[in-house]
C-alpha cells in the first residue's frame, strides 16, 4: 500500500453541510488546519461545516486552504458525497433493520486493521492492499451480519461491499467458502437491490458452507482419536503390543471423552440450524432422512449435557482459577461420556449429514425495505475555493 501525503478529503452531506476527513501520518496537523479554519468535530472523527451561508462557505474554504497550506496538508476534493450519508441510505433500504457506521482510518496503520475481520478475496481485498482507504461505512443488521462499504478505488463513482467476520478463518485467498466483494452502483437504491437480490444470498451460502466444514472438521478429529481408542480397546494392548489392563482401558476411554467433547461443543453450536435446513425428500436421497431423524434425536439427548456445560462454565469462570488443569479435563471427560452415544451416532451418520446440508442451497432473495424518504439525488455543491499552494511533505 503506498504512502500518502496528509490530505483533508472534501465531499458534502446534506445534512451536516461541507465534511473533512483527515488521512496520513500527520493527519493531526490537518486536524489542526481544519480546527483554525473553524470545523466542528464529530464524534465519528470527521469534521463539519455549514453551506447554509454561501459567501460564509467560500470564506471557510478559502481559510482552509490558508491553514492546510501551513500545515503542510493538501486538499483532496471528492466527487461523491459523503460516505456516512451513503452508508445511511442503502441500510435503509435493505431487509430488515440495519444501521451504518462510518469509520476513519486517518493513521494509514490504522487500515490494516481490517485485515482481521475481512472475509473477502476479491476486489475490496485488493483495494485495501493496494491503495489508501481513509474511511468506509461498517453496515450491522443487528443478528451479527458485518458489511464493509467503500469507495471504489481508482474509479470517479460506484463502491464496493465486502463481508467482515469475527470467526476464525483460513486464508481468504484459499478458502472457497469465502464471499466475494461486489461492485455497487452509485444511487444508494440500486446499491441495496444488488445487495438484497445477489450479495446477501451469496453471503449466506458462504456462512452455511463455513459452518458446514466447521462441523465436520469437528467431526473428523473425533473420528480420528475414537478410531485409534477402538483399534486399542479391541485388541486390548498399547500400539506396541503391550497388554493393557481394564483400568488402564477405562482412563483411555476417559480421556478420549475428555477431548470427544471440546469438538462435540463445536458440532452442537453449529449442527441444530444445519440440519433444520436439509430436506431429503426433496434431494437425490430421500432414503436419508432415517439418519437424519438419528442426527436430530442425538441432538436432543445431548441438551441437558450441553446446559449443564454451559452452567459450569459460566459458574466456574466467575470464580477464576477455581480447578486446576486436570480437574478441568476431569469435568469435560464426564461430559464426554454422557454425550457418548450421541457422538458416535453424529460419526456414525455424518457422510449422510454433509451430503444433504451440500445440497441445500440457503440466501433466498428477500425483499427490499421502502425508501427511506430522504433521498441522496442532489447534495449541496462545495465552495468554490483557490487553487491550493504545494504543501510540505
Amino acid at each position: 500500500m503506498p504512502t500518502p501525503s496528509t490530505e483533508i478529503t472534501l465531499s458534502t452531506s446534506r445534512t451536516l453541510g461541507l465534511v473533512a476527513i483527515t488521512s496520513g501520518k500527520n493527519y493531526k496537523q490537518a486536524e489542526q488546519a481544519l480546527e483554525a479554519a473553524g470545523f466542528s468535530r464529530q464524534p465519528n472523527g470527521a469534521y463539519t461545516a455549514s453551506l447554509a451561508d454561501d459567501q460564509a462557505a467560500r470564506r471557510t474554504a478559502s481559510t482552509l486552504v490558508a491553514h492546510a497550506h501551513e500545515h503542510g496538508t493538501t486538499i483532496n476534493t471528492s466527487p461523491r458525497p459523503y460516505l456516512g450519508d451513503i452508508g445511511t441510505e442503502i441500510a435503509a433500504r435493505l431487509p430488515g433493520t440495519w444501521s451504518a457506521q462510518l469509520e476513519i482510518y486517518s493513521h494509514p496503520i490504522w487500515q490494516e486493521d481490517l485485515w482481521y475481520a475481512l472475509w473477502e478475496a476479491g476486489e475490496i481485498y485488493r483495494a485495501l492492499e493496494d491503495h489508501r482507504v481513509p474511511f468506509a461505512s461498517v453496515l450491522k443488521d443487528g443478528s451479527g451480519t458485518e458489511l464493509l462499504l467503500i469507495e471504489r478505488p481508482g474509479h470517479p463513482s460506484g463502491y464496493l461491499i465486502g463481508a467482515l467476520t469475527d470467526h476464525e478463518k483460513e486464508d481468504v485467498r484459499d478458502d472457497p467458502t469465502t464471499p466475494h466483494s461486489m461492485v455497487l452502483p452509485a444511487e444508494p437504491d440500486q446499491a441495496a437491490s444488488a445487495i438484497t437480490s445477489t450479495f446477501l444470498p451469496a453471503y449466506q451460502r458462504a456462512l452455511h458452507n463455513r459452518d458446514l466444514n466447521t462441523v465436520l472438521s469437528a467431526l473428523e478429529r473425533i473420528r480420528e482419536e475414537h478410531q485409534s481408542f477402538q483399534v486399542i480397546k479391541t485388541s486390548g494392548r498399547y500400539t506396541d503390543g503391550v497388554p493393557l489392563s481394564s483400568r488402564l482401558i477405562d482412563s483411555m476411554e476417559r480421556a478420549f471423552a475428555d477431548h470427544a467433547w471440546i469438538s462435540y461443543r463445536i458440532v452442537l453450536e453449529h449442527a441444530p440450524v444445519l440440519l433444520a435446513r436439509c430436506q431429503p425428500t426433496t434431494s437425490p436421497w430421500p432414503e436419508d432422512a432415517a439418519a437424519l431423524t438419528r442426527l436430530r434425536a442425538a441432538l436432543t439427548d445431548s441438551e441437558a449435557v450441553w446446559q449443564e456445560s454451559n452452567t459450569l462454565s459460566s459458574d466456574l469462570h466467575a470464580i477464576p482459577r477455581t480447578l486446576h488443569t486436570h480437574e478441568w479435563s476431569h469435568v469435560r471427560a464426564q461430559l464426554g461420556m454422557d454425550a457418548l452415544p450421541a457422538i458416535e451416532t453424529w460419526l456414525t451418520d455424518s457422510d449422510v449429514f454433509e451430503r444433504q446440508a451440500r445440497a441445500v442451497v440457503p440466501g433466498e432473495q428477500a425483499t427490499l425495505s421502502a425508501p427511506s424518504p430522504r433521498m441522496l439525488t442532489a447534495h449541496p455543491a462545495l465552495p468554490p475555493t483557490p487553487r491550493a499552494p504545494t504543501a510540505h511533505r
